[in-house]
């Protein structure tokens, strides 16, 4: 958890009060001179749509540095790709893109293994399936839109993650906010850790269940709110829940952290509790085979009673996938409305995934699979070894390639975002609401396709950025070539 120094939070908090103070000044006079130029998107009689203090943060904080965010790019996420330039005439209240691009080096996609970009594996077989299946299969999974190629995935997918079977869905988010309401309802509980993803909160909202959080990775307090909310037992009638599922994520994305499952499974099987794992972030990132946080944390996939996770991210392609039981699965096949009503996962996305799986296991005849696990290890403990002799704050453990650096202060967000892009390096930045209005962060992602002297040049230019803004909260150790902890390395 981040502990925020004091001094920093009033600060901070001191630049928000200073943006809403001169906001609700503009907001007053702007109403003021509203006679005078009447708003042309306003119908008359009508209340406005977009009104409330989210429309204000979104007119007098997000615009002003929104060129920091949603940036095209014009080329394959790889280790360096072409972000288009844009340009503003009205104050940043609108971009526009221009024709020219840059090239830079990418921190900030979730191209774990380097299968985003062309591979001399996948690309030919995905280029195959376009030609024999098309683009889409234009149909959902129970009519028309199930292919041989949608069946081996769910094989092959149950078998890397050691699980009796599994089922796909064409997005990730949807995979969590769809499937959660099927497995329970109303009269269950749902223990949700205090930082899961947007997918997860919203999937339990619209389960009807009650919902509890725990501390984040606190087991612990997980245990405390089971044991309360057993002893308690449903609101008002006090009956005994129907079902309990406490859900986990294996790498939190805005953290890097890693969970602590082991801990957590054993306070779920002390109290007959169903165990949910979002393995968005970590499946095909860690474990020595890539087969997630239960092959790195010595965890028997038997334990996890549901498995979730993403083709998003290591894989280089789209959807997700839910992996359990037989019965489980079978359920969802004649219940989740995103297998019933959804358009299934488009053919060449699936193909992309079966053969990346396939270099990941070797059972492409390469030992590729097994570097491009060694690689991203490696440069994901190199980077954030080193960030953190340089003074910064970098949230999340080892092995992890996500890795937060705390910014904090509002104005520090466009300032650490620009400056990178400036020098060449992109990187990705997130604020409220996706974080705590005090804890805004750089978000930095590491890939396997990331050489050392492309993580050298990021650290050099990282480390130049946060002297100039001021983000090094920590003494820095003495100076040091970073080729000499390279070559020390090895």
């Amino acid at each position: 958890m981040v502990r925020l120094p004091y001094t920093t939070a009033l600060t901070t908090l001191f630049s928000y009060g200073l943006l809403f103070v001169f906001g609700q000044l503009r907001d007053f006079f702007r109403k003021l001179l509203g006679w005078i130029r009447k708003p042309k998107d306003q119908l008359k009689g009508y209340a406005p749509i977009c009104l409330g203090l989210e429309d204000f943060y979104v007119r007098r904080l997000y615009l002003r540095i929104q060129d920091c965010f949603g940036r095209p790019i014009a080329s394959a996420p790889d280790s360096w790709f072409d972000v288009v330039e844009r340009c503003s005439n009205d104050n940043n209240k609108t971009l526009h893109r221009t024709e020219k691009t840059s090239r830079c080096l990418n921190l900030g996609s979730y191209n774990y293994l380097g299968f985003a970009a062309a591979d001399e594996y996948c690309t030919p077989r995905v280029i195959q399936s376009l030609k024999e299946y098309s683009a889409s299969t234009c149909s959902t999974r129970v009519e028309g839109g199930t292919t041989k190629l949608h069946v081996e995935l769910e094989e092959l997918v149950a078998r890397f993650v050691g699980k009796e079977a599994a089922i796909l869905f064409g997005m990730g988010y949807v995979t969590n906010s769809a499937l959660i309401p099927c497995i329970i309802g109303k009269g269950g509980l749902i223990i949700s850790d205090s930082l899961n993803h947007n997918s997860i909160v919203n999937g339990a909202r619209g389960s009807g269940a009650t919902v509890r959080v725990f501390q984040h990775n606190t087991p612990s307090h997980l245990e405390e709110v089971l044991r309360e909310q057993i002893a308690e037992g449903q609101p008002r009638t006090y009956r005994p829940w129907k079902k309990i599922i406490v859900i986990v994520e294996g790498i939190y994305s805005m953290e890097g952290e890693l969970c602590k499952l082991p801990e957590i499974i054993a306070v779920c099987k002390k109290y007959k509790a169903y165990t949910y794992l979002d393995e968005a972030h970590s499946i095909g990132a860690v474990g020595k085979s890539g087969r997630g946080v239960c092959e790195l944390l010595g965890v028997d996939p038997a334990d996890v009673d549901i498995m979730m996770g993403t083709f998003t991210k290591s894989f280089g392609s789209c959807g997700g996938y839910i992996a359990a039981s037989k019965e489980i699965i079978q359920y969802l096949k004649f219940s989740c409305p995103a297998h019933l009503y959804a358009t299934s996962m488009s053919p060449p996305a699936v193909q992309q995934v079966i053969s990346a799986i396939k270099v990941i296991l070797g059972e492409d005849g390469s030992s590729r699979g097994a570097q491009k696990l060694a690689r991203i290890r490696e440069n994901s403990n190199f980077f954030r070894s080193e960030l953190q002799k340089m003074g910064f704050e970098v949230l999340g453990d080892n092995d992890s390639p996500v890795m937060p650096i705390m910014l904090y202060n509002p104005a520090k967000i466009p300032a650490f975002s620009r400056e990178c892009l400036q020098q060449n390096v992109a990187v990705v930045t997130v604020a409220f609401p996706a974080t705590p209005l005090l804890l805004a962060r750089a978000r930095i992602c590491i890939s396997a396709s990331h050489t050392r002297e492309d993580l050298i040049k990021a650290l050099e230019v990282i480390s130049k950025v946060g002297d100039l803004i001021g983000v090094k909260y920590f003494p820095a150790e003495p100076p040091k070539h970073l080729n000499q902890g390279h070559n020390k390395l090895e």
